[in-house]
């Protein structure tokens, strides 16, 4: 299914999903306006063309203990595609690195971390993350709070 396939009623049930993964299909059905089976044949094909990836928790990491987020910003020493990949790889295996974005400009990675302290990110921080191959430097944020977390897509804007 190519983007320009996607209709409004597509589009409705992404919406109502993207807020509520754990909506059942005859109450997501009537909130788009069909009936369960047509609906729940869309929800499958939205699935299987690779729109939907997945149902995840939005977990409190606050609740959880996570009370530090920092951005690191990371500067590689070679841009080489083998290398970048390679840096990628490495940062799949770091559990508090959440996100990572390779960008251009200055910077060539900015990483989203989470950890319980800010020791236990430092120990990260000088044991991992500066240390590892090809890593030329390395800026760091603390965030002091967060104003707004709203995952996925603004579906709104593609109606």
């Amino acid at each position: 299914m190519k983007r320009a396939k996607l209709d409004a009623i597509d589009l409705h049930i992404l919406a109502e999903l993207q807020a509520n993964g754990r909506i059942t299909n005859v109450d997501l059905a009537q909130k788009v306006g069909i009936s369960a089976p047509p609906c729940l044949r869309r929800v499958r094909a939205l699935e299987e063309a690779g729109f939907i990836q997945g149902y995840h928790a939005d977990l409190n990491v606050k609740a959880l203990g996570f009370e530090v987020t920092v951005f690191a910003m990371v500067g590689l020493h070679s841009q080489a595609e083998a290398d970048l990949q390679a840096f990628e790889a490495r940062v799949a295996t770091w559990p508090l690195v959440r996100e990572c974005h390779m960008l251009n400009g200055d910077i060539d990675f900015i990483l989203k971390c989470v950890a319980p302290d800010l020791s236990t990110f430092q120990r990260f921080l000088t044991g991992e993350l500066t240390p590892a191959p090809n890593v030329a430097s390395v800026r760091t944020s603390l965030t002091i709070r967060q104003s707004k977390h709203q995952p996925g897509v603004p579906i709104e804007a593609l109606e």
